[in-house]
């Protein structure tokens, strides 16, 4: 087994910018692409390895193939031949909804899904851009419904201008709206299942108002939510891994690197994920196979690689790790 890169799917929306074609080096000329999702198992839009002898294959094939070798012993026998994690860039042009996501039971019993908790670290952001993230005051299910019907609801939500290099995490429940002029990086649980309770009245291509689902959202809303600061605090530090988030979900750290670092994975029975975020580097496995990482790009390495050597380009890397 070796590292794996994959084919990008570009989701192309109402609010989606022209960042993401550029980010990733893409000889395309798609408009309005919202989203690329880089490693998915979700249904019907599964990633395809770009890469290797295994080119071809989609990511749920290749989990039924190799299954502890690829994700890990503990994780095959948790998740089965379902990939437990999503990950995303996010182009925003234009405000996203407010929506919600259901948590693990909920999403069970409704939809035979896992619940959607998630992270965001942002890559870039407008002057003035800003995100929305819990509630400002505390409200109840019947204040809800009615401040949706009036119109008011977003006028009880959190929200906070946001910089590149930004951190937040999003657990299931937790209502939230990603602004315009912000370009992001997502983790999250492999899920699709997303309650939209506020799309700013705007309509569809064919001229329809987008549906919401502000009755399923009642039993999924943490009500109780009041964030007055909800980014996650972290220090940036150099050459060195820096945890960024431990959740029951995912792991998260940043690595800002100008040298070379060995990682040692061999107590870690898991996969591990690449993100690229800026510059580039080598991952040079320990039989001295080597795989290229550049800004915008995502590998997934299979849980038998257990030393990764990572050689940053002249300028520097800046990529994320993330695992279950």
């Amino acid at each position: 087994m070796y590292p794996l890169k994959f084919e990008p799917i570009l989701k192309q929306t109402l609010w989606g910018g022209n960042k993401l074609i550029a980010f990733k080096h893409l000889d395309a000329t798609t408009e309005q692409v919202g989203e690329s999702w880089e490693i998915s198992a979700v249904e019907g839009a599964a990633s395809v390895v770009a890469n290797g002898p295994d080119k071809g294959l989609t990511l749920p094939e290749m989990v039924g193939k190799y299954r502890g070798r690829l994700v890990g012993e503990s994780n095959y026998a948790r998740f089965g031949t379902a990939f437990p994690l999503l990950i995303k860039f996010i182009d925003a042009r234009l405000d996203l909804s407010v929506q919600v996501h259901p948590d693990d039971e909920l999403a069970a019993e409704r939809h035979h899904s896992r619940g959607k908790s998630e992270m965001w670290y942002i890559l870039d952001a407008d002057p003035g851009a800003r995100l929305i993230a819990g509630f400002s005051q505390q409200i109840t299910p019947d204040i809800y419904g009615e401040r949706v019907r009036n119109g008011t609801f977003t006028e009880v939500l959190q929200s906070c201008e946001v910089h590149p290099g930004d951190l937040f995490y999003i657990p299931a429940g937790r209502v939230h709206g990603i602004g315009a002029g912000i370009f992001l990086a997502e983790i999250q649980q492999t899920s699709d299942v997303t309650y939209r309770i506020f799309d700013y009245n705007r309509k569809d291509n064919a001229g329809n108002l987008r549906p919401l689902h502000t009755e399923l959202a009642v039993d999924a809303i943490r009500f109780s939510d009041v964030q007055e600061e909800f980014r996650t605090p972290y220090e940036a530090k150099v050459n060195v891994p820096v945890e960024l988030l431990s959740t029951p979900y995912f792991h998260t750290s940043l690595y800002c690197l100008t040298e070379p670092l060995t990682c040692d994975y061999s107590e870690r029975d898991t996969f591990i994920i690449y993100i690229g975020l800026e510059g580039g580097c080598t991952l040079v496995e320990q039989s001295g196979r080597q795989t290229v990482l550049r800004a915008g790009e995502t590998v997934l390495l299979p849980a038998v690689v257990q030393t990764i050597r990572i050689v940053p380009e002249a300028a520097g890397v800046r990529l994320l790790e993330t695992y279950v």
